[in-house]
């Protein structure tokens, strides 16, 4: 168990919490900031249950083979890599949330609003949910960054999936929001999402 007190232990879990925490945090002001107080809620902070049993998980399956197999913590340029993962997911996701402004909620919207408008500049230049985009790399990034083999595999895969099956839930009300203007936004800008069209 002492390997947890390691410069490496140190490190990768003060990283990971500190990536949590930052994360969540600045969703929350920026969902006040952009909302106000009165139309916000601690759900903006994003933590479900299967999202806490998620990061729980990644957390016992990196305790276990720090104790367990030591070395396998120790590819730095792994490590890294998940890092700069976490930085480009947390930049491009708040990019696309403050590009969005008002137009960009926590929740799908299932009736248009009167302030909601299709945003089509800026990072949605370049995909059409590049919050999605950014949060599947930072998501992914977090366990790479703690050379956590499953949970990398297992992370990508849950995430893809459940961005897999939101994407046209959303889509199909961005639809009748906007038309033709979305069909036509949709067919020449990639969802952001691999596989995903």
């Amino acid at each position: 168990m002492t390997e947890i007190f390691t410069d490496t232990g140190s490190r990768q879990l003060t990283q990971m919490f500190l990536a949590i925490i930052f994360f969540h945090t600045s969703e929350y002001i920026l969902a006040r900031a952009i909302h106000g107080p009165s139309r916000v809620t601690l759900s903006s902070l994003l933590i479900t249950k299967h999202y806490a049993f998620a990061m729980l998980v990644s957390i016992l399956e990196y305790l276990i083979e720090i104790t367990l197999f030591p070395n396998l913590k120790q590819h730095w340029w792994i490590s890294n890599f998940g890092l700069v993962m976490i930085l480009l997911g947390e930049v491009l996701r708040k990019t696309a949330i403050i590009t969005a402004g008002r137009s960009f909620t926590h929740l799908i919207k299932i009736r248009h609003e009167e302030h909601h408008r299709l945003v089509t500049r800026g990072v949605y230049r370049i995909v059409r949910h590049p919050s999605y985009s950014g949060f599947l790399v930072w998501s992914v990034g977090t366990q790479v960054m703690l050379c956590n083999p499953v949970s990398a595999v297992a992370f990508a895969v849950v995430v893809w999936k459940f961005f897999a099956d939101r994407i046209p839930y959303e889509e199909h009300y961005l639809k009748q929001f906007f038309g033709r203007q979305y069909v036509e936004y949709a067919q020449r800008v990639h969802s952001g999402v691999p596989f995903v069209n």
